[in-house]
């Protein structure tokens, strides 16, 4: 049996980038891997396909896994021979319980390694442009727990060193003991007028933040109703922020996206629209099962006139098995098309010009290629099977947590493949919110999309055209900067 070893991984604040090299190598090489609520779930989708996914998340009221049972599953699972993650928020050894779980697994002579992650009170404060230190505002920089295990949960602090000895104070989850926080400082030399910041969600396209001061942020806060999770940042330096503030003055700061999804692999429009400052759910998440191929059509490839593959995932099968089969690709004689823009650059991936779905002519021998769903639009055509497509279950619950924490504004349709799908799976009544698609903008790329959406009873508010994520991005930008005028 094969020794298994567990990995104490630092997830990072949120930003799916800010996770570590090795924290990701860790994880595509996961067997299970047990996460927490504040770990970005979308970590999750670099596992392998088998991997076994356990959410131990804690909320204030509420513990899914207590610390002794999290201890125990992860003894149990390296004694197993598992290869295991742990993934926790932030940095697993800032106020993570990294110590606990480790001591755990050395008790019993297991394998581990930490992997440190970037803290959210170094990470936040930079998304919300301001440096922990700075030689002209603060030359020193304190990370504090804002609660602990009392009875009344307010933290036993030097609160004198911390209001004369230190410049810059962040404070974790401090949110509930504000008042108790403020009144120290002050109470112990810290003066009332000494500039506060509330982070909220930092990194995320959600980022709030809230301004004040010593003397009045504990009432701003209850006024708007501000929660963890939050870091609170205590000192001069905070004064930065008017002049650094980088990160919500992206184009799509603010734009909370889900984008329906019909393949298996990472999308691009996802990537694109995350670097423009817009949190992106990509949903849902689909698995692919082999099917056997027809040989039928691989030996009578040359024969059709036109090939449409319906995903780019279809692209790489079809070609595989042609090259596995010992058929030469110069037997295709059709000219190729693409159900997406993202299929045409899988064509384009392999030296092949491909044209949009529109463009195909409805003549001559078709031959559609893609998973168990290729038919929905031509029941006459021939169809290559390559896959059949079905929703991960195991990524329902952790799409259903990343929705109640996300505040959607906008509905992306990338294809009628997409619109499709999603009603056709009932997906769209089970598990997204019919409110949701009346309140969010839903954008179709593409009339034929928009045209497919609308008769699936979808209201659609935009429709672009090509190139389509230049013209997504173009048009939420533009939106964004309408709202902020």
């Amino acid at each position: 049996m094969k020794k298994g070893k567990a990995f104490l991984v630092g997830a990072g604040p949120g930003d799916v980038q800010l996770i570590t090299v090795k924290g990701m190598e860790a994880i595509r090489k996961a067997e299970v891997i047990l996460y927490d609520r504040l770990a970005n779930p979308k970590l999750l989708e670099f596992a392998q396909e088998e991997c076994e996914l356990i959410y131990c998340g804690k909320l204030p009221d509420r513990h899914v896994l207590r610390q002794e049972m999290i201890n125990d599953l992860l003894v149990t699972k390296v004694l197993e021979g598992k290869t295991i993650v742990r993934l926790k928020g932030g940095d697993p050894g800032v106020f993570g319980r990294v110590g606990e779980e480790a001591e755990a697994l050395a008790e019993q002579g297991l394998s581990y390694e930490i992997v440190p992650g970037i803290t959210s009170g170094i990470a936040a404060s930079l998304y919300a442009g301001i440096p922990v230190t700075h030689r002209e505002f603060g030359e020193s920089f304190a990370v504090v727990t804002a609660h602990d295990k009392s009875a009344d949960g307010q933290p036993k602090l030097d609160w004198q060193g911390l209001a004369s000895g230190v410049d810059t104070i962040a404070f974790y989850m401090g949110i509930s003991n504000l008042p108790f926080i403020c009144s120290n400082l002050v109470m112990h030399g810290k003066p009332a007028e000494t500039p506060v910041i509330l982070i909220q969600w930092g990194t995320f396209s959600r980022q709030k933040t809230l301004e004040g001061t010593l003397a009045d942020i504990a009432e701003k806060a209850r006024v708007e109703n501000f929660t963890n999770p939050a870091i609170t940042l205590v000192g001069d330096i905070v004064s930065l922020r008017s002049k650094l503030n980088w990160f919500e003055k992206k184009p799509l700061f603010g734009k909370q996206i889900l984008l329906a999804r019909t393949g298996t692999s990472a999308s691009r429009l996802a990537m694109e629209l995350t670097e423009q400052g817009a949190d992106v759910i990509e949903f849902p998440k689909w698995k692919k099962i082999r099917v056997l191929a027809d040989m039928q059509v691989i030996r009578s490839v040359s024969e059709y006139e036109q090939i449409l593959f319906t995903s780019p995932d279809s692209v790489d099968d079809f070609f595989g098995t042609l090259f596995n089969e010992g058929v030469d690709i110069r037997k295709v004689k059709a000219n190729l098309f693409g159900s997406s823009v993202k299929s045409i650059r899988a064509l384009n991936g392999k030296g092949l010009f491909a044209e949009l779905e529109e463009s195909m002519p409805r003549s001559g021998k078709l031959l559609i290629v893609g998973d168990s769903e290729c038919s929905v639009f031509y029941e006459d055509a021939e169809k290559f099977l390559t896959s059949k497509m079905v929703v991960d279950e195991q990524y329902t619950a952790i799409f259903n947590r990343m929705m109640e924490e996300a505040s959607i504004n906008t509905v992306i349709l990338p294809s009628s493949r997409a619109a499709k799908k999603l009603v056709a799976e009932g997906l769209l009544k089970e598990r997204v919110p019919q409110q949701l698609l009346n309140t969010a903008e839903v954008v179709c790329m593409g009339e034929r999309t928009a045209r497919i959406a609308d008769s699936l009873g979808i209201h659609v508010d935009t429709v672009v055209k090509a190139p389509a994520n230049e013209a997504v991005i173009e048009h939420l930008a533009k939106k964004e900067q309408e709202l902020l005028a």
